[in-house]
């Protein structure tokens, strides 16, 4: 059987795609990179925000028609019984989690134990350590799709990170949606630290990246062991989602602006080299004009490497759903334009500031458009997300090779560098 498989959303669903395809794999179907061509098309949806359920609609829309379509992921945890409704046509729907499902579904041989497929390139691999969510942010719809913090047990991620490290990984990017949180359900408390220095011991690993750290939980002990840390970079993706305290409350974040420039000024004393990286959410219905305006000021100081910024969709089942969407989506549009502006010019004068550095560089693939040159990242670009590093060398590179580089050049987001000699 030839099946495709089409992945939507984050880093975190791109891990339950591969985890998809192990078992597809190893249950005897041929994985075809063009669905066209497939028997069976498999999408894997997200369903957080208004954009992300649009696309995936028009997804399924587009192949439905002509192809068998198996659906599953976090739209059709939250919308199943409309979609089954709206999109008849569709072979079966699946929640999250329903791998096996799928497997079994599509008569395919199930069996216990697989490994991922990795869809990066095998310089990096996304590594989740959790699934679920126990924040009760007043937007967010997550934990009414994805449910309860649930941590894997350690002894399943170390193994996990030893097959990565196998199959010639680098760095890992540790992903869940609430990565501090780690450990506390299954072992009373807070396991990252303990995870971390596990993790540091796996032959083969780098890089260790951190992603979705909670602000609140991002305490002495963890900086302290970042600094003395061989592995984990100093890098730090902390969603702040606003500074205006009269909106953090209403966003239910459990912090106010005070706490968040007591939490920059913590970090940057203790990691001086710390990149900083965070998302706003523009046009929450308290936001006001007052509250964007705090927040532009904010941004203006320069504090972050690297900012996205989202307009805010009203998300029923969530708790901001009552305050209703006073702001048009012209205006939402506007604000975010505007931070977005000034953070370019941010980006682009801290890009500059690396001009001369000699830095560790990753190398993930290479970009034809310009002659098959060698790309990859520094410790400060995160995989997908950030800038990248155009590398200049006298000898042939190839995936998850490291190097010394010089950065030479600064392009808007990106950066250029040339090897240095050993």
């Amino acid at each position: 059987m030839k099946v495709g498989v089409i992945s939507l959303g984050c880093a975190k669903n791109l891990v339950d795609t591969e985890v998809l395809l192990g078992k597809l794999k190893e249950g005897g179907a041929r994985l075809l990179s063009d669905p066209r061509k497939a028997d069976v098309i498999v999408i894997n949806t997200c369903g957080f925000i208004e954009p992300a359920k649009r696309e995936a609609i028009e997804t399924i829309l587009e192949f439905a028609e002509d192809k068998k379509v198996i659906v599953m992921g976090c739209l059709v945890q939250r919308y199943k019984e409309e979609l089954q409704k709206e999109v008849p046509e569709v072979l079966a729907y699946f929640g999250t989690e329903s791998w096996d499902s799928v497997v079994e579904f599509l008569g395919l041989e199930k069996k216990e134990k697989t490994q991922r497929v990795l869809t990066t390139p095998k310089s990096y691999a996304y590594l989740k350590i959790a699934e679920g969510c126990n924040r009760l942010c007043s937007f967010c719809a997550i934990p009414l799709i994805r449910g309860k913090h649930r941590s894997r047990p350690i002894e399943e991620i170390l193994e996990e990170a030893r097959y990565l490290a196998s199959q010639g990984v680098k760095e890992l990017c540790i992903v869940s949606q609430d990565t501090t949180y780690y450990g506390r359900d299954l072992y009373g408390k807070g396991y990252l630290i303990r995870l971390l220095s596990e993790l540091e011991r796996v032959e083969g690993i780098r890089w260790i990246r951190l992603l979705y750290l909670y602000p609140t939980e991002i305490e002495d002990d963890l900086l302290d062991y970042m600094q003395s840390s061989e592995k984990v970079l100093p890098y730090f993706d902390m969603p702040l989602q606003h500074i205006s305290s009269k909106v953090l409350r209403s966003m239910r974040r459990g912090y106010e602006e005070g706490f968040v420039r007591g939490l920059i000024e913590k970090v940057r004393t203790k990691l001086p080299q710390a990149v900083l990286r965070t998302t706003f959410i523009v046009g929450y219905p308290t936001e006001e004009e007052e509250g964007f305006q705090r927040l532009l000021d904010f941004v203006s100081e320069g504090h972050f490497h690297w900012v996205g910024v989202f307009t805010y969709y009203q998300e029923e089942g969530t708790h901001a759903f009552s305050l209703g969407d006073p702001l048009s989506e012209k205006e939402k549009e506007r604000r975010k334009e505007e931070l977005l502006r000034i953070q370019e010019g941010i980006t682009l004068g801290k890009n500059q500031e690396l001009i001369g550095k000699e830095l560790e560089l990753l190398v993930d693939g290479f970009d034809e458009e310009f002659g098959y040159v060698p790309v990859g990242r520094i410790y400060a670009q995160a995989p997908e997300v950030d800038g990248i590093t155009y590398v200049e060398s006298g000898r042939e590179l190839k995936q998850g090779d490291m190097l010394r580089v010089k950065i030479t050049q600064v392009g808007g987001y990106d950066l250029g560098a040339v090897e240095l000699e050993e």
